[in-house]
């Protein structure tokens, strides 16, 4: 099966560590919340500490729209401990605001469609999923360039908006702004004060 849009997540129970502690995490642990599920190549790398980090401070952002945070990659669970317990100015991450998941035998991986198997780790890739854990987002970077954490919040707040109201939401949309009635002559009214 490809996984695209409107998929159904697809569901895993792994070892992770949170809040200095070895834990279990399930996809069905999150069900009837928002979730974003972020992988990253490896522990002790360079731009991933950037991101793992910045999802961390933002990760009150995220509970405010009732989102739920994962990071995973293909290292033990070990290995995240030992990331999490050094300090960011000394390369590690230090304590996270959301678990950090081993996909050491890298099915999780490979199940997101998300693992280079040459290099056995893998791509630096984002899924937002719904309450019904469907994907409704899917990104997937190469791996020397880092992710926006902003527009991982801007996504949840356009699909949670078209969720509740059913308009959709233009480009660069940002929460407050207008949106468009998904009907032809409707949407002429975003049109007009938009293009006029």
């Amino acid at each position: 099966m490809v996984l695209k849009p409107n998929s159904l997540a697809p569901q895993f129970k792994a070892q992770a560590i949170y809040d200095g502690e070895f834990t279990e995490v399930s996809m069905s642990d999150y069900k009837g919340k928002y979730l974003i599920v972020f992988f990253y190549p490896l522990d002790f790398t360079f731009v991933c500490p950037t991101e793992i980090i910045a999802f961390s401070q933002k990760a009150e952002e995220f509970k405010k729209r009732g989102v739920e945070v994962l990071g995973i990659s293909c290292d033990s669970a070990y290995s995240h401990f030992q990331w999490t317990s050094m300090e960011r100015h000394e390369g590690g991450v230090g304590q996270l605001n959301f678990p950090l998941v081993s996909d050491f035998n890298k099915e999780i991986s490979r199940s997101f469609e998300i693992l280079d198997e040459e290099e056995g780790t893998a791509y630096r890739g984002l899924y937002l999923i719904d309450k019904e854990q469907k994907i409704r987002c899917m990104m997937i970077n190469d791996n020397p360039v880092g992710r926006s954490v902003d527009e991982a919040l801007r996504l949840v707040d356009a699909l949670q908006f078209t969720d509740i109201h059913g308009e959709v939401c233009p480009v660069n949309w940002q929460k407050g702004q207008d949106t468009i009635v998904p009907e032809a002559k409707e949407s002429k009214k975003f049109f007009n004060k938009t293009y006029d």
